[in-house]
């Protein structure tokens, strides 16, 4: 096979239309070459049962990146995301364990009731804030801040440290050139909480992540916290946003919005398939040279798993029920025994939004055409930058 260019992931032109790329990518085969910024090169996995071979395959393939991290320059804004931290997504064995019960366990201690009680409540203050204008950008203005007033119920972090938060997130994982100072600006709002709760414990994540049976060392805490929030805090804002883009545009979803048959549950199930919040993810290297599914691979090289090309090819035909026992087979979540351990609470709060949501604005509509809505650029997310729309206005909520 001749050396190909790879294909940029992370400019405005990917960011506009993925799933064209995808296609055009899969003239390589299973894995296609990319580029994640400037100067930093993958092979972006697209085929879907390479993916779970990929994912499954501990004995060959690792999470640790360090000794692919040596070969990237250290300012490269791709290691926010991507550079080694002792956390649950860049290790094996039973290090990973460690930290994954610590997760998991924490989570676990979240009732799904009150949960789904504190979403109500974040609902209602934030569609109350602009019901009455009869005008909306539902990304800033709810897809947003719902996951944030909810984590912070989670983590009890303080007001003033709530956009610090957000835009920490968000910078870190846009891979952008300002990724570097986003990320120490998150892991510094996450130390002071760490240190506020160890000496001031409350019922909260943070606390019990320090209690937690696993032992965890002071940076562990932060760095499994850190990760915590910003792999539920972007996904879900990104599954909200682009789950309603989706009933919004899509004719069979127009009754929803007046009580219909087609549910929130259901759009947010085919957006995991089509569109999912995370696009390109999963990052393994191989521990040694082998072959995988035609390619001849090095120790260290970087892999990437692309959820959204490998459903592109598996998915279910547009506008055909998909049976329930298919649901869950799409790669949102990833895979393995990485996983996402936070499915369950993930998929309750954007389930609880958007019923929330159109149970109060049942005329819901786009104040632009589709077309014209803007994707941010970015080689991981599927992230909408705005979604403006107009309602009748309403009062006395």
């Amino acid at each position: 096979m001749t050396t190909a260019t790879p294909l940029a992931l992370y400019g405005p032109d990917f960011a506009a239309d993925p799933a064209a790329h995808y296609e055009r990518l899969r003239a390589h085969g299973p894995l296609a070459p990319v580029e994640l910024a400037p100067g930093v090169e993958a092979l972006l996995v697209i085929d879907y049962q390479a993916a779970l071979d990929l994912m499954r395959d501990t004995h060959t393939f690792s999470k640790d990146p360090r000794a692919w991290q040596a070969t990237v320059p250290q300012d490269s804004p791709i290691l926010p995301m991507l550079g080694y931290r002792p956390t649950a997504l860049f290790s094996d064995g039973e290090t990973h364990a460690r930290y994954r019960a610590a997760i998991t366990d924490s989570l676990g201690l979240i009732e799904p009731h009150v949960l789904q009680r504190q979403v109500a409540h974040a609902a209602q203050r934030l569609i109350r804030e602009f019901a009455a204008t009869g005008t909306a950008d539902l990304v800033t203005q709810y897809a947003r801040q719902l996951p944030l007033h909810v984590f912070n119920s989670w983590f009890g972090v303080p007001e003033e440290d709530s956009e610090r938060l957000v835009n920490g997130i968000a910078g870190m994982v846009n891979s952008a050139g300002n990724a570097a100072a986003a990320y120490a600006d998150l892991v510094a709002v996450v130390t002071r909480l760490v240190a506020d709760r160890r000496a001031r414990p409350r019922r909260d994540l943070v606390s019990w992540f320090i209690a937690h049976p696993a032992g965890l060392e002071n940076d562990e805490v932060i760095r499994q916290i850190t990760l915590t929030m910003s792999a539920g805090h972007e996904p879900s804002t990104n599954l909200i946003g682009n789950a309603l883009l989706h009933m919004l545009t899509d004719p069979r979803y127009a009754g929803s919005l007046y009580g219909g048959a087609m549910t929130a549950h259901e759009a947010i199930n085919e957006v995991l398939w089509q569109d999912p919040p995370m696009a390109n993810f999963s990052a393994h290297y191989p521990r040694y040279d082998t072959d995988f599914h035609g390619r001849r691979l090095r120790a260290g090289q970087l892999l990437l798993v692309s959820y959204a090309a490998a459903n592109l090819q598996s998915r279910p035909e547009v506008g055909h029920d998909l049976p329930r026992s298919g649901e869950n087979a799409h790669l949102a979540w990833a895979a393995g025994p990485h996983g996402c351990p936070a499915r369950q609470p993930a998929l309750l709060i954007a389930i609880t939004a958007i019923e929330r949501l159109t149970s109060h604005l049942t005329d819901l509509e786009l104040t632009c055409p589709p077309a014209d809505l803007i994707w941010r650029p970015g080689p991981f997310h599927r992230a909408l930058t705005a979604l403006p729309v107009r309602f009748t206005p309403l009062t006395g909520l």
